[in-house]
Formats: C-alpha cells, structure tokens, sequence
C-alpha cells in the first residue's frame, strides 16, 4: 500500500487552503489543520504531515509576507504550486432567507473583498478569525439573522447552506500556493525555479544579477524584495524563473549569480501550475468538490 498523503494548512477544517489542497492531491487527501503558518513548517520538519500549503500571494491583496519570511528560514523545499480561485459564498443556517440576515461574520480580508456586495445590502460586517472558523462557530452556536463567508466546503463540511455564491468584488481573485516538503521533488517537462538571493550594496548590483538570467534568455515570472529582518535597511528578493535549475542555460545562470550576490538560497525547482486564463474575466471554475 502506498504512503497516505497527510498534508498540513493554517486553518480551520473548510478553509481555502483545504480547497486548495484537494484540488491539487485529490479529494482522498488527509489533511492536518495548524494553527498558525510557523505550525505548518513545524509539521512537515517533524513528520507529523508529508506536505505543508502555505499560500504565497494573492491576485488582489498581493504577496503574503509571512511566507516567504518562513521560507527563508526553513531547510524545507517547494514541492509544487497552486492557483486556486477564490469563490467568497454568503452562508447561513438551514432555512435561512436572504431577507433574514442582519450581521455577516468572517475574516476582515475576505469582508473586504466583498465590501460592495454586503454595503449593497446595509448588513453589519463582524471581524472573525478564519472563515472557515465563522462557518464552524455559526454550526456550533447557531444565532438566526447570521451569515458568513466562506469557502463552499466549510458549507459542505458544516452542513449549512449557501445563500448566495461567488460575493466577491473582483471576480479574478486567485490565491497561488507552495506546496512544501523535505527533500527535492522529482524533475517534471515543465518546471518553475523559486529563489531568493542578496547583493552587494553596490551601484549596478541588481542589474547585474538580473542580466544572468537576461543574457541566456531566461523568463523571470516573479521578482519582489523584502526586508532583511536581522539587517535593518538591507533586502532580499524572492525571484522565480522558467526551467530547472539543472537545466543547462538556468544552471549556468545560477552558478553566475552566486559569483554576483552576497547570498542565494534555492527554494525548489518544481513542476509549474497552469496559470489562470484572464481571457474570460476568471469565470472559469478551477475547482471541483
């Protein structure tokens, strides 16, 4: 019998992360819900999980720091990626009316993406701490005229109803994630390379580092700095490129950037997820449960 896959994710049991996770390893997947992204690392370094998904970025809110600092400070590898398109549903109670509603509960980033939505009906927005957490609590303590926002599986998995689906401002509104593991994951024909490196504070030394990859004709699809946390006033940058590491002009082009920079770190080189197709507005539906 084969290994099962436990993988790991901030959050409650219904969060998008969970979403994400089942999209990309299947709906037979275990999944082991942590309280916070530090748990996640910690899960996956102990054994306790085979994978960690820890989301990246965001198509609307933008990178998620937090991350990638973690990803600095772990010996753990990108095993994967994954784009997951976030559908914000208005959830209530069985029975529930949309006349009924007076109060919707979640996490104050998900009430801001579907500000418009909720302001066109004058309900008071409440702050929670996870959306699936507002789902499980309204299960738990069932309070009439409450909605929330969540995932359609937090719906499925606390058995309540969707109200209104897909509430979101913008409705090109994608997570991308990483799936991270122990060791390396093997090559596949079409792979993405993440890394952060440093340079010297020098006149020219970002050029320099990005003309490797330049001059061999190299596709850089991700390039953002970030503060050094133990060097105040110096930054790092979080960069992914097209191919392998091993591939021969991507190898050549790192061995030239550890001649240029005062440090590189690989992240993983690992088989590269479809990006969304903008073509349509991002109506397609990626996800299935």
């Amino acid at each position: 019998m084969s290994e099962q896959i436990i993988v790991s994710f901030q959050g409650e049991h219904g969060a998008f992360s969970e979403e994400a996770i089942r999209q990309h390893f299947g709906p037979d997947v275990q999944t082991l819900p942590c309280r916070s992204f530090e748990d996640i690392f910690a899960t996956v370094d102990a054994g306790q999980a085979m994978f960690g998904a820890v989301p990246v970025e965001n198509s609307v809110a933008g990178s998620i720091n937090k991350a990638y600092d973690l990803l600095l400070e772990h010996d753990l590898k990108v095993w994967g990626e994954i784009f997951l398109r976030v559908r914000h549903n208005l959830i209530s109670l069985p029975g529930s009316a949309l006349g009924d509603i007076k109060e919707v509960r979640s996490h104050p980033q998900a009430l801001a993406q579907c500000e418009r939505f909720l302001n066109r009906h004058g309900w008071q927005a409440r702050p929670w701490y996870d959306t699936a957490g507002s789902a499980k609590d309204l299960a738990a303590n069932p309070e009439p005229g409450v909605a929330v926002i969540a995932s359609k599986l937090a719906a499925v998995i606390y058995n309540l109803d969707i109200l209104v689906p897909g509430i979101e401002d913008m409705s090109f509104n994608y997570t991308r994630f990483f799936i991270v593991g122990r060791g390396d994951p093997p090559r596949s024909e079409k792979s993405k390379t993440s890394l952060v490196f440093a340079t010297s504070h020098s006149p020219g030394a970002l050029v320099a580092c990005l003309n490797e990859f330049a001059s061999r004709a190299i596709n850089l699809t991700k390039l953002e700095s970030r503060p050094r946390r133990n060097r105040p006033w110096h930054y790092v940058f979080y960069l992914d490129f097209e191919g392998h590491w091993q591939d021969e002009r991507q190898r050549e082009a790192l061995i030239a950037l550890l001649a240029q920079a005062a440090f590189v770190k690989l992240l993983g080189s690992y088989p590269a997820a479809e990006m969304p197709d903008i073509r349509n507005g991002g109506q397609a539906e990626l996800l299935q449960i």
